[in-house]
Order: structure tokens, then C-alpha cells, then sequence
């Protein structure tokens, strides 16, 4: 059973989504919170493993929320709810260490399956969020891999889970997340292997020699 905490400003919506999830055996929301600073004190209690995540509330907004939730090490995955697809809200709540971002009018089957995928650690995005992600990607700005993208994609390569780059180069596993979704993007692809295979044809990295030569 997945457990799920659900912040949002609006009472009603939370009730919602309470009802649908509790009626699914699958999940349980074991907690809710109406802004982001709630939202962290109960993830720190709680430890669910997905936070439904509104981004625009009173107080504390959803995305320093999530900056504070991966500052304190709180390994539970962030899944963005909201009705905003702007540049200003996607990008910053990916890099903040978002493990997905759905609209609040995603079908319900879909909200299923992108809370499990997420509770697996499975990047999800809305067909609308992940257009905006490859247009941003496509900016002259952001053409070539930045070096802390290229360290993990070489880590990576090497068969280090993310977790096990995040130690490595001394960063949070959110952080390792974030780069590899660049990564995804700037590359075209949409897994770990495939942005590997693609580095490796486009001189990114360098394979290695097994013989030493």
C-alpha cells in the first residue's frame, strides 16, 4: 500500500482527494496539509511514501516546500499537483527535486498510475509540462550538457543508482534527479540507459576500456 500525504489550500479539493484514494486498496492518505510549511512538519512525522504537492498557497508555497523537504533529507517523493504549466512554476519545482508535475485535470486512472510510478522513483509528467521541459531544453542556453550533468551520466554509466552519485559527488539524490532530467531532455530520450547510450554517440563519454588500454 502506497501512503500519501495531500497538500493543498483548498479544503474541499484535499477532501476529494482523500475520498478517491482511500477508496482505492492500494493507497492511503495518512495525512494533509494546507501549505507548505505544514506540509513538511507532517512529511518529517509521517514519512509517506508520495506528497501530492499544490505549488501556489498562502504562507509557504509548494516549491519551498520541496526545497526544504530535500534540505532535510526527507526521502519522500514530491508529486506536483496544480493548474499552472508556466515556465515559472515547472522549471523551478523540477530543479527544486519535483519527481513529477501532473495538472489537476489529469483522468483518474492517470493519477493512479503516476502516484505508483512516482512512489517507484519514476519521473511523470504531464504531456503539457514535459512539451514545456524540451522547448526550454532547446534554448541556445541549454543546447550542451552542463560538467555536473556530464558527472552524473558518467556515474551512471559506471551502474551507480542515484542514490550512490548523490554520495559521490556530495549532493542530495533529488539534485542527481534534477540533472538527469536535464540530461533527458537536452538528449531526447526518456530513461537512464538511453541518455547513456546517446552521451556515449555523442562524445559526451568516453567508454571505457576494460583491458586499461
Amino acid at each position: 500500500m502506497i501512503s500519501l500525504l495531500v497538500v493543498d489550500d483548498h479544503p474541499i479539493l484535499r477532501d476529494g482527494l482523500r475520498g478517491m484514494f482511500d477508496a482505492d486498496p492500494r493507497f492511503e492518505v495518512v495525512g494533509e496539509a494546507a501549505d507548505g510549511a505544514e506540509a513538511v512538519t507532517a512529511a518529517e512525522r509521517l514519512r509517506p511514501d508520495v506528497i501530492l504537492m499544490d505549488l501556489r498557497m498562502p504562507g509557504t508555497d509548494g516549491i519551498t516546500a520541496i526545497r526544504e523537504l530535500s534540505r532535510r533529507g526527507v526521502p519522500s517523493r514530491v508529486l506536483v499537483l496544480t493548474t499552472y504549466d508556466t515556465d515559472g512554476d515547472v522549471l523551478p519545482a523540477i530543479e527544486a527535486g519535483a519527481t513529477g508535475y501532473l495538472l489537476k485535470d489529469t483522468p483518474l486512472p492517470d493519477l493512479y498510475r503516476a502516484v505508483e510510478a512516482a512512489a517507484h522513483g519514476q519521473t511523470v509528467l504531464a504531456p503539457t509540462i514535459a512539451t514545456r521541459i524540451v522547448e526550454h531544453s532547446r534554448r541556445p542556453a541549454s543546447e550542451t550538457l552542463s560538467q555536473r550533468e556530464l558527472e552524473v551520466l558518467a556515474l551512471i554509466a559506471r551502474g551507480s543508482t542515484n542514490r550512490e552519485a548523490a554520495n559521490q559527488l556530495f549532493v542530495s539524490e533529488a539534485t542527481v534527479k534534477s540533472h538527469l532530467l536535464h540530461a533527458y531532455v537536452k538528449l531526447g530520450v526518456n530513461d537512464r540507459a538511453a541518455a547513456v547510450a546517446v552521451a556515449f554517440s555523442r562524445g559526451y563519454l568516453i567508454p571505457h576500456d576494460p583491458r586499461g588500454t
